[in-house]
């Protein structure tokens, strides 16, 4: 016998109002769902998952030269960050197959920045073995006269060099308890500083020839400006969290690092393009079209780590973090790669796009997350 199914109470109008309800409700929970709320925990802590995974089933480069050296500082981020034992494992192999060993020259920074991640994985584990051959070479470096030449007059010469070795001198220096190590990184960025920073701009040159009162004919942009670079810049903010992180409040040369973190924040935050982006050429963004992701990136991690600590007002500069963080999660492809990095360079150019990756452009973005979920938006 065929029933047919009747709600009590409701005559015709009353049952397609309810239907109409329930489908509007669909509607908009479909929509919501559709919507992904980057700023979210779990979203962020996929992200770096997957941008960790692709870009360890796609090495580049010997793993401890100075591109990886960038990378497995994000990846250390991202096991602090996950609690991933897949993660650890991954540093863990990386620094076995070089036998926890540095780069190739006991002077150069791009050798001494693998550094920091053995130091990291050193205050976990306590191994002799991941911390001693740091040691011998900074040693080596403190004892030797630096072999300068052209352009290259002082140990750190090129504005990258402050996220390259200062951090693994600090870390050394907090790690062993002693001040030689500390003292030597004031000293020698001190030098970096007075050679490359420009005190009108609140920026750093990359190296000598970007130095107007130095080079013979002044390098220039297509507006006129003085040219600075993107990533290098974004190296030094990226450098100046690892060093103030590690420094006791009482250290004297703090203040020094703080107040230079506060300067460039408020400059870089001021030239952030409307996508939430910053261009390869800081102070000529038109002629630079597309975001750059290791730039900004490193300019992402900086300013959400200055809030998080309290140095950065969060009124002030989140918004800034916030439209930075949702433009960095669109350069993320599905499978996790993260597209829009400028290739190896010294100075800004347009050869990248969607397609571009670099392993640097991965630690960047690892760095930036780890930072982003502790704001817990």
């Amino acid at each position: 016998m065929n029933k047919k199914f009747r709600l009590t109470g409701c005559n015709g109008f009353q049952l397609k109002l309810l239907l109409i309800h329930v489908v509007t409700l669909l509607i908009v929970v479909s929509l919501r769902a559709q919507k992904t709320d980057v700023f979210l925990d779990k979203y962020i802590l996929k992200a770096m998952k997957k941008a960790t995974y692709w870009q360890l089933k796609h090495p580049k480069h010997e793993p401890n030269e100075w591109h990886n050296g960038a990378f497995y500082a994000g990846v250390f981020s991202a096991y602090q960050t996950t609690g991933s034992k897949r993660i650890y494992k991954a540093i863990y192999d990386m620094g076995e197959s070089v036998m926890w060993q540095p780069g190739k020259l006991w002077y150069d920074a791009d050798s001494h920045v693998i550094g920091q991640t053995y130091i990291d994985m050193y205050r976990l584990s306590k191994e002799e073995k991941m911390i001693r051959p740091v040691i011998d070479t900074m040693n080596v470096f403190m004892e030797r006269p630096f072999p300068s030449r052209g352009i290259r007059r002082i140990p750190w010469w090129w504005c990258d060099a402050l996220f390259m070795a200062p951090p693994v001198l600090v870390k050394l220096g907090i790690t062993l308890n002693e001040e030689k190590y500390l003292k030597l990184n004031d000293q020698l960025y001190r030098q970096a500083y007075d050679l490359l920073y420009d005190q009108d701009e609140k920026l750093f040159a990359r190296d000598l020839r970007y130095v107007w009162s130095y080079a013979e004919e002044d390098l220039k942009e297509s507006n006129e400006e003085k040219i600075f670079w993107s990533r290098g810049n974004g190296w030094v903010m990226g450098g100046l969290v690892r060093i103030i992180e590690e420094l006791p409040e009482t250290y004297q040369e703090r203040n020094f690092y703080i107040e230079l973190f506060k300067e460039m924040s408020q400059k870089i935050a001021a030239i952030q393009q409307p996508d939430g982006l910053w261009r390869a050429s800081l102070l000529d963004p038109e002629a630079y079209p597309g975001g750059e992701a290791s730039g900004s990136g490193f300019f992402t991690y900086a300013m959400a780590w200055g809030i998080n600590k309290g140095i950065l007002s969060r009124e002030k500069y989140l918004p800034a973090v916030k439209n930075a963080w949702k433009a960095l999660c669109g350069l993320q492809h599905k499978d996790g790669m993260i597209g829009w990095v400028q290739p190896v360079g010294a100075d800004p150019r347009k050869d990248f796009s969607t397609e571009s990756w670099e392993v640097y452009g991965t630690g960047a973005f690892l760095l930036a997350g780890s930072e982003m979920i502790k704001l817990n938006l």
